[in-house]
């Protein structure tokens, strides 16, 4: 997708900004470079295979001691080898392999949800801009499949540099679904995209409530044949547990029902949190069982500490 591209979507009436839309807050300089490091270890750990860029160049693993040449970086001296052999020498090390990062991103009506300190939307939007921060990194790239709304999925093309930075931005500005446009299957198809457009083993970051979305489990295992896969669960704490404030007006923001519900009853409440615990624990069991990274945030809690806490 082109930039033009980018604009349209981001103009896209099946978009908007959700109501009371806060954005993901501050993200300290600190906090990203300590999450670089966590990020390129857990990818290192997590990647298969052992893939390194051709040639030599500026890394961490040294590929060979030389003589010095006139022309030579200075600082890559070897103290020890020059005083061995009385020749000045130099190390020449292997280039880390520039990394193809892949964001996977709900834009289902279900994200505009949020009754703490920010909506989930807002939530998603900042971890997605951590790691597209991350991953433009070290000559990276970054590319986006948006998943959601109404038709097909959006695709960002992996770009590096602030190209890359910008054209996020701007499918982030462009917000969520209305209510209404529910797809139960778009992760699952989402995720099957990526599967054909992530050639190369790379990072691959899953950003979604994980709500009313079937059939995840075989595309998202197959992803994690080939790449290092993050998944960030965004939940809100009123989605665990129904408040007691009697009789309720509620729209599923998914299908865009209008429900009636007398929240008073203890036997509703206690339904309710029973089977919310157990649509949680059945994700975080696939995604356990699947062997991916998985990280639950919460629009009630310090979202980018706890991203640092997750990512080992």
């Amino acid at each position: 997708m082109a930039a033009g591209d980018s604009a349209a979507a981001a103009a896209s009436p099946l978009l908007r900004p959700p109501d009371a839309r806060q954005g993901p807050g501050p993200m300290p300089t600190a906090l990203l470079d300590a999450l670089d490091v966590a990020v390129r270890r857990l990818v290192s750990r997590t990647l298969p295979g052992s893939q390194r860029a051709t040639g030599v160049g500026s890394g961490t693993e040294l590929a060979q001691l030389r003589p010095y040449a006139p022309g030579d970086d200075v600082r890559h001296l070897d103290a020890a080898a020059t005083a061995r052999t009385a020749t000045l020498h130099v190390r020449a090390h292997v280039p880390e392999r520039a990394l193809t990062t892949w964001i996977v991103l709900d834009l289902s009506a279900s994200m505009a949800f949020g009754t703490s300190r920010r909506l989930k939307a807002d939530v998603a939007e900042g971890a997605a801009l951590v790691f597209t921060r991350l991953g433009l990194r070290r000559a990276g790239s970054v590319g986006v499949i948006a998943f959601g709304a109404a038709g097909p999925a959006r695709i960002l093309p992996p770009r590096g540099s602030k190209a890359g930075l910008v054209a996020v931005r701007r499918l982030l500005a462009a917000g969520v679904s209305p209510d209404g446009h529910a797809d139960h299957d778009a992760l699952a198809a989402a995720a099957g995209q990526a599967f054909r457009l992530a050639r190369l083993p790379g990072l691959i970051v899953v950003i979604s409530d994980f709500r009313d979305q079937h059939g995840w489990e075989r595309p998202l295992g197959a992803l994690r044949l080939r790449h290092s896969l993050v998944a960030v669960e965004v939940s809100d704490p009123a989605e665990s547990e129904l408040p007691a404030v009697g009789r309720l007006a509620v729209v599923d923001p998914e299908s865009g029902r209008l429900l009636h519900v007398d929240s008073a009853s203890s036997r509703l409440r206690e339904r309710f949190a029973a089977l919310e615990r157990e649509r949680r624990e059945a994700v975080r069991g696939e995604l356990r069982r699947l062997g991916i990274t998985h990280v639950p945030l919460s629009t009630g809690q310090d979202w980018l500490l706890e991203l640092g806490r997750r990512i080992r």
